[in-house]
């Protein structure tokens, strides 16, 4: 064999071996996919924050509305895609593991997780990551244009003067809305339709401009000064005012609606070790000081900072929330809910 095809076949050789091996490094690294509902801007510093820990994990999301993000989970039930469900709200994880489609896993940074913030049972099917809760966004300047008063209670928005000025997210494709209908029950009452939430939400609906399919967007409206009062949650508002939108942070008197951003592992994965690692990183304290950036509770307590705009006493005026009962009442609030408001939600 001459020099020149010798140094030709070499080259080839090593360029062959060079690609089998970059293949076979390509089919090691798992891939996950990995249902969402957190903000589109906290996605990377999560993923950032895993990788370093696991670098041979890839994660692709899949990322909508809670629930949009929960309805379709549930509508493929018979055929699940998902490996885990992260960042989507507890209420619906807990309407997950009663239909029986989460794996039981007691993930390594589960013994630091407060009581109140995971699943009780003593393996859980899921576990929170943080709070969010109710806010409302009020645009100081178009109020002061229009004369309207800020209000320091959920009823106040009832009055007259708000007539066309609210916007809220529509419940059954936001997590935000549908916390928010469960607290108005669990503070005004719930009678089958018939209790003081209700009559709460009927004042409510005749000042209401649209219901949104998103948590966020009231704020971004009441920013924008498109509206005055957008029922939000702290996280956006706390955000958006930062960036210098014209809005105070109103945490109404009565109490505050909330829910968990949570973990949970699909029952079927194919990748259950990968999975668990995944789960294992989103319980440790790192993952809970990442989550204590954008929010001021963390399910590990102690490690968020407080943020600014967001009461010292946050944690005490949030409503007393049973997972259990908003996944078991959970099709009839959204059915009546619907009866009652749906004709001003905005188009999908």
């Amino acid at each position: 064999m001459r020099l020149s095809s010798l140094f030709r076949f070499s080259a080839f050789a090593g360029l062959t071996l060079a690609a089998t091996l970059s293949s076979v490094s390509f089919a090691q690294k798992a891939q996950l996919l990995v249902y969402t509902a957190l903000e589109t801007d906290q996605l990377k510093a999560y993923q950032e924050g895993f990788n370093k820990t696991y670098p041979d994990i890839e994660i692709k999301w899949v990322r909508d509305s809670t629930g949009v993000i929960t309805a379709k989970l549930l509508a493929e039930k018979g055929n699940p895609q998902a490996d885990a469900v992260m960042g989507v709200a507890a209420s619906s994880l807990a309407l997950l593991d009663k239909q029986g489609m989460l794996e039981p896993y007691a993930p390594s940074g589960l013994a630091a997780i407060a009581p109140q913030y995971r699943d009780k049972k003593a393996v859980p099917a899921w576990f929170g990551m943080d709070v969010w809760g109710a806010t409302v966004c009020f645009n100081t300047v178009e109020a002061a244009k229009k004369n309207i008063p800020k209000p320091e209670t959920w009823k106040d928005l009832t009055k007259p003067i708000y007539k066309g000025q609210i916007v809220m997210p529509n419940p059954a494709s936001s997590g935000t809305g549908f916390f928010d209908v469960t607290a108005w029950l669990t503070l005004f009452g719930d009678d089958g339709g018939k209790g003081g939430g209700w009559t709460f939400m009927n004042g409510l609906h005749e000042n209401i401009a649209q219901y949104t399919h998103s948590g966020s967007k009231p704020c971004n409206m009441a920013g924008s000064g498109e509206f005055i009062v957008g029922i939000s949650f702290e996280y956006r508002a706390n955000s958006n005012k930062a960036k210098g939108a014209p809005i105070d942070l109103v945490f109404p008197k009565e109490g505050l609606g909330w829910d968990l951003e949570a973990f949970g592992i699909h029952k079927g994965t194919k990748k259950l070790e990968a999975v668990k690692k995944l789960a294992d990183w989103a319980s440790s304290k790192d993952a809970m000081a990442l989550y204590g950036k954008n929010f001021a509770i963390t399910a590990v307590p102690g490690i968020a900072s407080p943020l600014p705009n967001v009461p010292a006493d946050y944690e005490a005026r949030l409503v007393k929330m049973d997972f259990a009962w908003a996944a078991e009442n959970r099709e009839r609030i959204l059915a009546e809910w619907t009866k009652r408001y749906d004709s001003k939600s905005e188009k999908k």
